[in-house]
């Protein structure tokens, strides 16, 4: 008789699982783009290091504001004036100059109005008006992007103004992935009987993982013989830092993938069964600090067991600072969970008014193998065990697009 345990305890346990030798690379800026970063970024210096103009217009001295005053020069962006602001005096500054010596103050060419060599200034402004302080961006020695941040373009953005040429990025998991069973027929592959079905798993699952990081070891769909399966299992155990397999882990005649795993490779067994839904039959195992996930086989239990289990793996892996995305969403109709599962549910969602807002509109129901139920703008609404819910309530959601 298996022991199932909770969703929390398999969570429990799957983040104490803890992978080594995680290394890094260094690689340029520009190829640094979804990685994530293995070192903190670091303000070498002030930005800007100087006083600069924040438009364009005329840099004076404050106390100067009432006067008409004699334009002696003109500071253009990249250069730098000799001439020192005096009283009476202004010099014709544009937008990111250095605020020329004496100066304190920006009024605005709109504000002014010029006669001959000399301007009247029309509307005031305040003290310090349009300067751009030191180290109005960032000061030397701040912080500015922590290690575990996934590089977007605004992190090369600011690599690049601090003349950051290669930055360390974490190396990527490698991830073997199969799905199992003789019924099942690759891309291309013509049927000779009626109860074969096409497989979508293996090329699902890899497409989510290399989203998310991971670099994908793609193994194709094995056929249901304990030889072959236990070739696969060798071979990716070799080649990969985890193993994720589809199929094989239920109760019948030929789910032989749990078999190999337990007998022919004498893997640990961290835990084969939770109380979940979909996913009841996932079997988690540890073989040699590789750690195998075995999946359900419909296409749909197998994506939602994916993204609960392994995107985490992949976050930890990286030493990245991802999480998935749950948030509270608005639920449009009553719902019991009277079971002790937590129950995963495809729905789709919309933000409303300040508010994530969920529906079930066009949402098939029955089994775990309908993977459409993930098109459109869909969420997974998370049912806690033994709990009802009711219209209008705030309840948990996983974004699903926020994972595309």
């Amino acid at each position: 008789m298996r022991d199932f345990i909770s969703f929390d305890k398999s969570l429990e346990i799957i983040n104490n699982f803890g992978f080594k030798n995680k290394a890094s690379k260094r690689v340029f800026i520009g190829d640094s783009l979804n990685k994530i970063l293995a070192q903190d970024i670091v303000a070498q210096e002030n930005s800007p290091e100087f006083p600069t103009s924040g438009m364009d217009g005329y840099a004076i001295k404050f106390e100067d504001m009432q006067n008409s005053l004699e334009i002696i020069d003109k500071n253009p962006a990249g250069s730098v004036v000799e001439k020192e602001v005096i009283l009476g005096t202004c010099i014709k500054t544009f937008t990111g100059s250095l605020m020329p010596k004496g100066s304190d103050t920006l009024v605005p060419i709109e504000n002014v109005e010029v006669i001959g060599n000399k301007i009247t200034i029309i509307t005031p402004v305040s003290k310090g008006f349009a300067v751009r302080d030191i180290g109005e961006n960032y000061k030397k020695d701040e912080v500015l992007i922590k290690a575990g941040t996934k590089v977007g373009f605004s992190e090369i953005g600011v690599m690049a103004s601090l003349n950051i040429v290669q930055v360390e990025v974490a190396i990527s998991p490698i991830i073997a992935v199969a799905s199992t069973g003789s019924e099942i027929l690759d891309l291309g592959v013509e049927k000779t009987n009626d109860s074969q079905i096409r497989s979508s798993n293996h090329l699902t699952l890899e497409a989510l993982f290399k989203l998310h990081g991971a670099d994908v070891l793609q193994m194709g769909p094995v056929k249901d013989d304990i030889d072959t399966i236990t070739e696969f299992f060798v071979n990716a155990l070799s080649s990969s830092d985890i193993v994720v397999t589809t199929g094989g882990v239920s109760v019948g005649d030929y789910d032989f993938v749990q078999d190999v795993i337990k007998d022919k490779l004498q893997a640990e067994i961290l835990f084969h069964g939770v109380y979940i839904k979909p996913g009841l039959h996932i079997l988690v195992a540890k073989k040699d600090e590789k750690i195998i996930i075995a999946l359900p086989g419909f296409a749909y239990s197998s994506t939602i067991c994916a993204i609960i289990y392994i995107l985490p793996l992949i976050y930890r892996f990286l030493n990245s600072n991802l999480t998935l995305p749950i948030v509270k969403a608005k639920i449009s109709k009553d719902l019991q969970n009277s079971t002790n599962k937590r129950v995963f549910m495809a729905c789709n969602v919309e933000f409303k008014s300040g508010n994530y807002e969920i529906d079930f509109v066009g949402k098939k129901s029955g089994t775990s193998a309908i993977l459409t139920n993930m098109l459109g703008n869909p969420a997974l609404l998370i049912q806690y065990e033994n709990s009802t819910i009711k219209a209008g309530d705030f309840v948990d959601i996983l974004l699903l697009n926020s994972l595309k």
